[in-house]
Formats: structure tokens, sequence, C-alpha cells
């Protein structure tokens, strides 16, 4: 059957597969993103990754590629990551394959992967919390992207003046007290998912660093709610699967920061960490209706 070749590039791991034209998963692979090597080696095993999910397998024919990538991206280069640290690189030096490519935004294409796919729909903030953060804007029932296609960059909101270092350049961003890497790095463990057992088990650095993550969660989102009033806010994203040890306490702490309004609903995505990878397969099948 024909199929689509698919990878969304995380500032931790990979996660790439055989797309159908419905959104379905036909295959799921992950792969670490080798970001401590540099960007060149982080596009290389792009590449690589693209290269060997493109081969025709018995029963799957791939017929274009789709690339979901971090920072700020048009249809042709990505033009800046933070997490990577490069620069216009453009959208053939990620796939060395004789196929259609597709490149789009990691965070944006997760969120029209809800659309489609999930339970996203009218006013909706998609907002997936992994390595770093961003956020897709759902207006109306569809994804807005702004003037230059950049709208969403909810993580470089400085929520803390003269904060903590982030790697954008900034202090104080939103992601350098609440992304799953920002935290993991503060309590000094792997990833989040150990943050979350600690915190579980009371240990004093966890819970505090925890708290602080969802204390600048809240402060973000509150100002993004007064200004847009978005009538959901869907988490998703690695950190999404902390559950209720997120969104619990990401609740209160927004209804309180709004004070005299409602606050919209808060809750985890239908689609899990993989509505990146199901959205890049979407953006490649929507590339060969052009």
């Amino acid at each position: 059957m024909d199929c689509v070749a698919a990878v969304d590039v995380g500032g931790t791991t990979m996660k790439g597969g055989l797309v159908a034209a419905d959104g379905t998963l036909l295959r799921v692979e992950r792969r670490p993103t080798p970001r401590a090597e540099g960007p060149e080696r982080v596009v290389a095993a792009i590449s690589q990754f693209v290269a060997d999910l493109a081969r025709p397998g018995e029963g799957e024919r791939p017929v274009a590629v789709g690339l979901a990538v971090p920072g700020l991206v048009t249809p042709t280069h990505a033009i800046f990551a933070a997490a990577f640290g490069w620069r216009d690189v453009p959208a053939a030096a990620f796939a060395d394959v004789d196929l259609p490519v597709a490149l789009g935004h990691d965070v944006r294409s997760a969120g029209e992967a809800e659309l489609a796919c999930g339970d996203g729909g009218g006013d909706v903030l998609f907002l997936p919390i992994g390595t770093g953060i961003a956020g897709a804007m759902v207006l109306s029932g569809s994804p807005y992207g702004g003037a230059n296609g950049w709208a969403g960059q909810i993580g470089h909101i400085p929520v803390r003046p003269d904060g903590l270092a982030c790697g954008c350049g900034q202090r104080g961003c939103l992601a350098a007290y609440a992304s799953g890497g920002a935290v993991a790095a503060r309590v000094g463990v792997p990833g989040a998912a150990e943050v979350v057992r600690l915190v579980a088990e009371g240990d004093a650095e966890a819970v505090r660093v925890w708290a602080e993550a969802v204390e600048a969660l809240a402060l973000a989102l509150a100002t993004y709610t007064l200004v847009a009033d978005p009538a959901a806010i869907v988490v998703g994203g690695g950190v999404s699967q902390a559950g209720d040890a997120l969104i619990v306490p990401l609740r209160e702490r927004l209804a309180h920061r709004l004070g005299f309004r409602k606050a919209p609903e808060v809750r985890a995505s239908s689609l899990g960490p993989l509505a990146g990878l199901i959205g890049a397969g979407l953006l490649a099948w929507r590339s060969l209706d052009r």
C-alpha cells in the first residue's frame, strides 16, 4: 500500500514511521537525537533516518516524506532552532531521497494532527511540552501561523525577568523553567519522567522545581488566555505523560492566576507524544495534493 515516511525531530528523541493517508501509523521507530554532537551531526542523523524509512518494504511503498522540526521553519528551510543551533538548513539536507519532501514546524504539525485525528477544534491552544516548549494556535478551527508562519513560540515568553538563561539568548523564558529538558537538568536526572517519580516520592528539590515549572506554565498560559480566549488548552508531548501530576496543579494555578474570569479547560492530548509524527505524515500527504 502507498504510505509516507515521517520523522518528528525532538531535542532528545526522533520519532519516525510510516503513515497511511488517514493518519494511521503503520510503523513507529525511535532513535536518539545526537544533539550534543552539533547541528551537522543532527542533520546527518535525520537524513539517515529518512533514508531508512523511505526504502520500500513488503507491502509498503513510501511516496513522500514529511519532516517536523523545531524552531523557526518555512516550507523550504529550517531557519533557526535554539535546541540544535542550526541556521538556514534547506529541506533537501534532511532528506537525500528521490521523493517529494515536505518540511514543517513540529508543534504546528502536532496541532494539525490533533485537529484532524484527535479532539482539537474551535479555539484551542495545543501545547506540547518536551525537551522544549512551543504552541500551536487553532483559531476558529484552523491553524494560525501568524504573519511569517512563526506564531506560537510560547516557550520563549519571559516569565521571570532577568531569570535563568535560555538557549534562544533571552533570560527568564518559560522553556528555561518548564520544559522537560529544563526540569530534568535542574533536578540533575536524565529526564522529566524521573522528576515526576521523585515528586511522587516527596523529594524536596524535585517538588520545588516541579512547582516552579507549573507556576511558570500558569503565568504564560494566563497571559495567552487573556489575549486569545481559547476554549481549551491541550497539553501534549512527553511531559504530558505525567498525567494528573501536571494537569491537576496546572488547572489550579491557572484558575488562580486568572482570578476574575473562568479558566479554559486544560486537558491532556488524546494523541500523546505521537501527535508530531502523525502531523509530519499528514504534512507529506498534503504536499502530494498541491
